[in-house]
């Protein structure tokens, strides 16, 4: 049976879809910008710009890629409000990480975690997409809106911050 790209189909697409990358996507949003609750927000708000673009996509089979594209530039924009929030500290409260945040991990995850923060927005979104996402450089380049030179370029930028903020842990 044929189904067309609304109603019921895309809902049932959008359902499958959401069950076999809905954890990866909200781990991407968590290394990208740092939040596990934010990064679930972010997810949730990529899968509802898709299911209401979903009658004009073109192919059905690119909306995990733009699912990923949407948690990357939402990603971006939870940053963006950060950096305002920051310049205005008297109007942002407080960030205290969660009881789970500080349980969660080791010593050398955080500290991975913690040099990744560090690096500039562009060359931790190379770094996680490429090593945590298992992307290529051509899909780097079309999640980051940027050319292959460019992801080279903040990936190699990227692992030589990592080197340098990690050389003092053993």
């Amino acid at each position: 049976m044929v189904q067309d790209r609304t109603g019921s189909a895309a809902d049932e697409a959008i359902t499958d879809l959401y069950a076999a990358h809905y954890v990866r996507l909200v781990r991407l949003a968590t290394l990208l910008q740092g939040s596990e609750a934010v990064a679930e927000e972010v997810v949730q708000d990529a899968f509802v710009a898709l299911h209401r673009r979903w009658r004009r996509l073109r192919e059905p089979a690119a909306a995990v890629a733009y699912l990923r594209t949407s948690v990357v530039h939402g990603c971006r924009s939870v940053q963006r409000r950060r950096g305002v929030a920051a310049r205005h500290p008297e109007e942002a409260p407080g960030h205290a990480p969660s009881a789970e945040q500080v349980a969660v991990g080791g010593a050398a995850a955080d500290a991975v975690v913690e040099a990744l923060r560090g690096l500039p927005d562009r060359q931790r979104e190379a770094l996680v997409l490429r090593y945590y996402g298992g992307l290529s450089e051509s899909e780097i380049a079309n999640a980051m809106k940027i050319s292959s030179g460019a992801v080279k370029s903040h990936a190699s930028r990227g692992l030589a911050g990592l080197r340098e903020a990690m050389a003092d842990w053993s």
